[in-house]
């Protein structure tokens, strides 16, 4: 089995290179096919800035049933759709009055000089202008409306781009012949195109015969949802379909032969469709699942006309009982009727979902995707967007903010599409210009640029958001980058602290490593029971416990090396500290613990950040005691924490230079929501006890510790999701008073609350809207808060994009009035965290502006990234707002003092933010850390601080303070090596003096006897 799903593959995928290669129709497969390789940040598969070629065409597109109105007025005679809606619309509005364009054709002009589109798309009303449908005498107002708007857009340089057929054919056909099921009316559409092109030819350049036939057939035929409104008949679906691809292939041949020599025109049908991805982008089934589906939809009418003439193989095996079947003359005869793919992508062609052949796969609306399919398929043809744009709800007026970037998507991806993949789209029709009549869902959903009010008697044009934002496009033919893309080369300060931010540590209450001050003896496993067993008897000698006894402290003291920071930033657990949560019964192990942290890490040369409170949604992080007693709802809570503060100043503060007394603040209102009083008094006592920790600090311990102290506040930046509205604007600045003022504003300016923040709740106060409380602040209370913080810490992760929404209930959320909006086209985490690195410049800015010229420290940034062997999200990250960072330090002037990383490790079942992995395993971010950290920035050719004989004596100090036991081995052991060879060369010369007088009376006294003898 496993084999033969192996040999599939390989087949599957060899044909797919060999179709890729050389470039054959029909390997749209191909595009499902996912590059494992890809970076998620690679340029290409991200937002692109830049211009379309300078001949594209910029346009937009109206149907005639959907804005014409005057459905009865002038001699028009009725459509299938008149018909439809009084049949089976029982609670519809009718058509009567619409958007009215028949009647003020002025306003909709006025309404494309507005946008300065190069095109209009628009459709022709069959029964308008012959109102039984067959060519005889035409309908003289219907003649001459068209022919005023033609001569119109003409005159006004805006090519009209005519449609023949948007759906509402006559009711007399239909009536008469079926409709579309007669073969007889391909003949009569004929007659009725000859007549428009022998009639408006002379001006018009561009022709769609029929758009999307297949909500055509599908929805007219077969789910009864379109007019005609016959369901159920699948033959009938399939046949009508066959007679439209005949009808349109008629149409363009009728055109080259007749008309095209001298009127230099194009033709072409629009064609619909959805966009699929596989479950599983390596699976085959699931690529042939997605290749279906698409033939289903789109290559049932493309296959035959822009392909070989003939339907996509998997229909014809599938359903060979419906579908109708070409004749080989049939098939040379439909091949090549069309002078450029024209393609409709919108909430049509993927509503209802329960209609669509998904085949078990997912939507997508990847306009860039469903345009590399009709390359490969259909060797590159030049193509128009004939139709895109989504919706949005009937009570939506002017302020579209959704539909704004949905169209920055769409449009986003057809320039990728030019850029990247070289694709032919040669131009845009945005959908639609007015609000109309929405087809099944009659006036319930909106998808013009300019609303109407459809019970107005003028029926005004006013542009919506998304007409503003369509316009700017246009001018711009494309997308600008509003900030300087251009990377800053310079340096941070060369006292610049480069930090490391974790999260609450865990203190070991027993060390870890105990061998060195266990007296004890132990034999392992003596009985076979893998236990440590003692020997009794015997005691050994010990030395006292060291920081470094404790695994968890080693532990860090490796990352923190690795990661070359100067600063660690860590939060102290106060429940473990004072258990009780008052000074009754303090913990000193946990204590000495965090001490030993400190001191350690001091002599790695890393200075720490301490946090006194680090509060998350998961653990509160207070003392049983103080959390049975209310919590930050209780004001002896702020007391209590004076007196932790104190202790930790007392104990730590030798070593400590840089105090944080609680994290985020701010964001506690996640946690005490029970109402908006709950949330503001607990954010209430939260200043107070942070201010007191100040004062305590301030006047017992900083003139003996010279340390400073401040709070973290969670500083996203916002921007209105729609600048074309004042109220977005306000509601942007709104926020960041509620969210970053309501904690800077009494410690870093007034004392108080913020004005601003104060007066919005007492204005929805008075309209019986919300019954929130702020509360108030005694003088002696504000005197305490002013001032209290030496620099300003700030979090900051991402960006978000805010609306104005009135919102009633005593919440503090409801209080803002705002709600977010996700702009689809950043790139984002899997977290969902928007990366938008000019934000923190932006919010940078903007503290400066509030709250003047302070110290500032960056006290957390840092994205999630799922990848643990590459994560190059964080790469791009830290590079991309470190750069920021460096715009507003150098440009800006603001006095950004450190950067803190987040996080040094990550936590098993929660978004992956660390640099190492929860079994300290190392990740490429933590080389680009270095190497940031290194160079202090970006900096030119030479940097502006000479570090080398500080590094050096760094260096020198980190190998004496890190390799203490070796250095005294190696000492003992050298010394010892020199007393045993003192004493070899001591004893080998003794013994040499000892030799050497007895050889030499060994030898001489011989020789004397020699000679008196001889004498």
């Amino acid at each position: 089995m496993c084999g033969q799903r192996l040999k599939r593959s390989v087949t599957f995928w060899t044909l797919v290179f060999i179709r890729t290669v050389t470039g054959l129709a029909g390997d749209g497969r191909s595009v499902w096919k996912k590059d494992l390789s890809l970076s998620p940040v690679s340029g290409t598969q991200m937002f692109l800035y830049d211009t379309f070629p300078k001949e594209f065409l910029w346009g937009v597109g109206t149907g005639a049933f959907q804005v014409e109105g005057s459905w009865r007025k002038d001699g028009k005679g009725p459509s299938i759709w008149d018909h439809f809606i009084h049949s089976e619309f029982t609670d519809a509005a009718n058509t009567a009055g619409s958007s009215d364009s028949y009647a003020f054709l002025d306003k909709d002009l006025s309404a494309l000089d507005f946008l300065g589109v190069t095109f209009y798309q628009f459709s022709i009303s069959w029964p308008r202008l012959f109102p039984t449908g067959m060519v005889a005498t035409p309908n003289e107002k219907g003649l001459q409306y068209y022919s005023s708007l033609i001569n119109a857009l003409v005159h006004k340089n805006i090519k009209p781009i005519v449609t023949l057929y948007h759906w509402d054919l006559p009711l007399t056909l239909q009536e008469k012949y079926g409709g579309w099921k007669n073969e007889s009316l391909i003949e009569i559409f004929s007659d009725y195109a000859t007549f428009c092109f022998q009639t408006f030819g002379d001006r018009v350049k561009h022709w769609i015969t029929i758009h999307n036939p297949y909500l055509v057939a599908w929805h007219g035929y077969g789910t009864g949802m379109h007019a005609p409104g016959e369901k159920g008949k699948i033959a009938a679906v399939y046949s009508v379909g066959h007679n439209l691809i005949k009808a349109h292939a008629k149409v363009w041949h009728n055109y080259n032969r007749h008309f095209r020599s001298y009127q230099q025109g194009v033709v072409s049908i629009v064609l619909g469709s959805h966009w699929i991805e596989p479950n599983r982008s390596q699976d085959v089934l699931d690529i042939n699942n997605c290749q279906q589906s698409m033939e289903r939809v789109l290559g049932w009418f493309a296959k035959p006309i822009h392909g070989d003439g003939d339907y996509p193989e998997e229909m014809k095996n599938k359903l060979h009982s419906f579908l109708p079947s070409f004749t080989e003359a049939e098939k040379n005869y439909v091949k090549g009727t069309a002078d450029f793919f024209a393609f409709s992508f919108g909430p049509n062609n993927f509503k209802p979902p329960t209609t669509l052949a998904k085949m078990g796969q997912n939507l997508s609306l990847n306009l860039r995707g469903v345009l590399k399919w009709i390359k490969l398929e259909y060797t590159n043809p030049r193509i128009l967007i004939a139709e895109n744009g989504w919706f949005t709800d009937s009570h939506v007026k002017t302020e579209d903010t959704t539909a704004i970037y949905m169209m920055k998507n769409f449009i986003n991806k057809v320039l990728q599409a030019i850029k990247y993949d070289g694709i032919s789209v040669f131009g845009y029709t945005a959908w639609s210009l007015l609000d109309g009549f929405e087809w099944q869902h009659a006036y319930n959903t909106r998808r013009g640029l300019f609303y109407v009010d459809f019970d107005s008697e003028q029926k005004e044009r006013i542009p919506k958001s998304s007409a503003l934002y369509y316009k700017q496009i246009i001018q711009d033919n494309g997308f600008f980058l509003k900030e300087s893309p251009q990377g800053l080369q310079s340096q941070f300060s060369c006292d610049f602290s480069w930090g490391i931010t974790e999260s609450v540590l865990k203190a070991e209450l027993v060390a870890s490593s105990p061998q060195f001050c266990d007296p004890n003896l132990y034999i392992w496993n003596v009985t076979g029971d893998g236990l440590l067993h003692q020997v009794k008897g015997v005691k050994l000698k010990t030395r006292p416990a060291q920081c470094t006894d404790f695994v968890s402290i080693k532990k860090q003291l490796d990352l923190l090396e690795k990661l070359k920071v100067t600063h660690y930033r860590f939060a102290l657990d106060w429940s473990l500290i004072l258990p009780n949560g008052d000074l009754s019964a303090i913990n000193r192990q946990v204590l000495k613990y965090y001490r030993c942290v400190i001191s350690e890490v001091l002599k790695l040369n890393i200075k720490s950040m301490v946090t006194l409170y680090y509060p998350t949604h998961a653990y509160l992080g207070l003392p049983a005691p103080l959390l049975q007693g209310g919590g930050w709802l209780n004001q002896s809570t702020a007391q209590a924490f004076q007196d932790y503060a104190a202790l930790c100043f007392q104990e730590l503060g030798d070593l400590v230079k840089l105090w944080i007394t609680i994290n985020e603040p701010n964001r506690l209102s996640n946690i005490y929501n029970r109402s908006s009083n709950d949330t503001y008094q607990a954010a209430h006592n939260l200043l107070l006890a942070h201010g007191m920790a100040w004062q305590i600090y301030d006047k017992q311990y900083r003139s003996i510790q010279h340390g400073q102290v401040s709070l973290s506040l969670h500083s996203d930046w916002v921007e209105p999701a729609n600048p074309y509205f004042d109220t977005h604007l306000k509601a942007a600045e709104r926020f960041l008073q509620f969210e970053i003022g309501w904690f800077a504003d009494p410690v870093f300016k007034s004392g108080d609350y913020p004005a601003a923040m104060r007066e919005y709740i007492l204005s929805k106060n008075k309209k019986g809207l919300s019954e929130s409380f702020l509360p108030y602040f005694t003088n002696e209370e504000k005197k305490l808060l002013r001032g209290s913080a030496d620099f300003y810490a700030l979090n900051h992760f991402t960006t978000r994009f805010v609306i104005h929404e009135l919102q009633n209930g005593s919440q503090y959320e409801f209080d803002r009035d705002v709600q977010f909006l996700q702009d689809i086209t950043c790139l984002s985490s899997p977290s969902r965290l928007a990366v938008v690195p000019w934000g923190i410049r932006k919010v940078l800015q903007w503290i400066k502006k509030n709250y003047g010229d302070i110290d500032v420290y960056i006290t957390a940034n840092g994205i999630d990234d799922q990848s643990l062997d590459n994560d190059e999200l964080r790469n791009y990250y830290l590079r991309k707002y470190t750069q920021e960072v460096l715009k507003a330090y150098h440009i800006d002037k603001v006095k950004i003092r450190g950067y803190y990383a987040f996080k040094l490790t990550e936590e098993k079942l929660k978004p992956r933010f660390g640099f190492f992995t929860s079994d300290s395993k190392a990740k490429p971010s933590v080389q680009f850390y270095n190497h940031l950290i290194s160079s202090n920035g970006f900096p030119a050719e030479y940097s502006t601080c000479d570090q080398t004989n500080e590094k050096t004596q760094c260096t020198f100090c980190l190998f004496l303070s890190q390799k203490k036991p070796l250095i005294f081995f190696g000492c003992c052991l050298f010394s010892t090596l020199i007393l045993l060879l003192t004493i070899t060369i001591f004893h080998k010369r003794k013994r040499k003096k000892r030799y050497r007088p007895k050889k030499f009376q060994y030898i001489c006294v011989p020789f004397k006897k020699r000679t008196q003898n001889h004498i």
